[in-house]
């Protein structure tokens, strides 16, 4: 995980990669707990995962497909944006989360890849991404 991404604690929002096919696609899986920093302070009633949380780690898991090429190893590769996003459920603790994004097209400095969240057999983020490509510095 940590040889194939940059983030690190509290912001790595994926717990493992289940398939990564370098410049196509990558699918993760996180299972969420009430241990979540972001669920730190708030009410029992309201533990949802935030809609940018949820982003990011759809994000990560297609930054991963990028990073596995060898042309862009060593690169900085970045949430850049969405296009489009449908949330059509909150995400809780006690959730198991697959994340796929397929990578739709790469060219430095930016790659679009449509990304699901999926909890059992359920669509709850569906998602048009954007990746910011960088040199590293």
């Amino acid at each position: 995980m940590q040889d194939v991404i940059p983030q690190r604690y509290p912001f790595q929002l994926i717990d493992t990669f289940t398939d990564v096919q370098p410049g196509q696609a990558a699918t993760a899986r996180k299972l969420i707990t009430i241990n979540e920093w972001f669920f730190a302070g708030r009410p029992a009633n309201h533990l949802t995962m935030p809609r940018p949380l949820l982003i990011e780690a759809l994000a990560q898991t297609g930054v991963a497909a990028v990073l596995c090429l060898p042309q862009f190893a060593g690169d900085d590769v970045l949430f850049g944006g969405i296009r489009d996003a449908q949330f059509n459920d909150s995400v809780r603790p006690g959730d198991v989360l697959t994340l796929h994004v397929v990578l739709e097209k790469i060219k430095k400095p930016f790659g679009l890849g449509h990304g699901q969240i999926i909890r059992a057999g359920e669509v709850v983020v569906d998602a048009q991404l954007i990746l910011a490509i960088t040199g590293k510095e």
